[in-house]
């Protein structure tokens, strides 16, 4: 089988020992940036929607991209989850708890500090973390002028001891964890670059329940998705955020992920 590793023409640390492990799942892996005019996507058996970080200023041209790719070969994940799922929007949807979130400029709750990004980002871009209500309001205002749909949140000090949780799914079936650490300075507007510092961690029960509930409000057959949580000041366990679309998955962090991630891409195309 050929298959299309969809990707951009960045950085992406993760590919080459991805591909390795494809071909040897007897699949042919071939790098193809996401938005090259020239690729005729129908000549791939499927196309797996890799590491297009490129793509949070172009959504519109992105998820329409997709369509265009899911009507010519299988797309993994496919377009309608890609379009749900770049628009962080979907929080409101699934029905789990979720860290508190803001949709407005408007009657900002009081925190000790805030978080303020726009619904549609990627890497903290576009993201400021500040303890001035009034800033926090400004930046809000700021990003509403632009037509975007702005999230402000509490900057949660649980992350600064405990980290986030990053529990990793290749079809359906999990794989592994990482803890990683706080990474989100005062002003990201620029974004960030890689994914900070991280280590293996098996998830408390609580977490991979709470996992194990986020990914049960998901219709479509998804090849891969992280499920990205934290703990509350009280303990419990909440979403930050799930990524079907283009999430960096720490295959270097535990040895037999890759091989498993081929083993559930050549499951789907049976």
């Amino acid at each position: 089988m050929k298959v299309a590793y969809v990707t951009w023409d960045g950085w992406d640390d993760e590919r080459e020992v991805m591909l390795a492990a494809w071909l040897g799942a007897d699949i042919e892996g071939a790098p193809v940036r996401w938005d090259d005019p020239h690729v005729d996507w129908s000549s791939f058996d499927a196309a797996v929607v890799r590491s297009t970080w490129d793509y949070v200023h172009r959504r519109d041209e992105f998820t329409a991209w997709a369509r265009r790719a899911g009507a010519a070969t299988r797309l993994l994940n496919p377009a309608t989850v890609l379009t749900w799922n770049t628009d962080k929007t979907y929080l409101r949807d699934l029905g789990v708890p979720i860290v508190p979130t803001h949709w407005s400029s408007i009657d900002l709750p009081v925190w000790d500090e805030y978080v303020v990004k726009p619904a549609i980002s990627a890497g903290a871009r576009d993201t400021i973390r500040t303890g001035d209500r009034q800033q926090a309001e400004a930046f809000a205002v700021e990003l509403e002028s632009q037509g975007r749909t702005i999230m402000v949140q509490p900057y949660l000090e649980t992350v600064e001891h405990e980290g986030e949780l990053s529990l990793i799914y290749f079809g359906g079936q999990f794989s592994h964890a990482v803890r990683r650490n706080a990474m989100l300075a005062h002003d990201m507007r620029d974004g960030v670059a890689g994914n900070g510092k991280f280590t293996l961690r098996d998830p408390d029960e609580d977490q991979f329940e709470l996992a194990e509930r986020v990914l049960g409000q998901v219709a479509e057959e998804l090849l891969y998705a992280r499920v990205d949580v934290v703990r509350m000041p009280d303990g419990e366990p909440v979403l930050i955020e799930l990524e079907l679309t283009e999430p960096y998955l720490y295959l270097k962090a535990e040895f037999d992920a890759p091989d498993m991630f081929a083993k559930a891409l050549a499951d789907l195309l049976g």
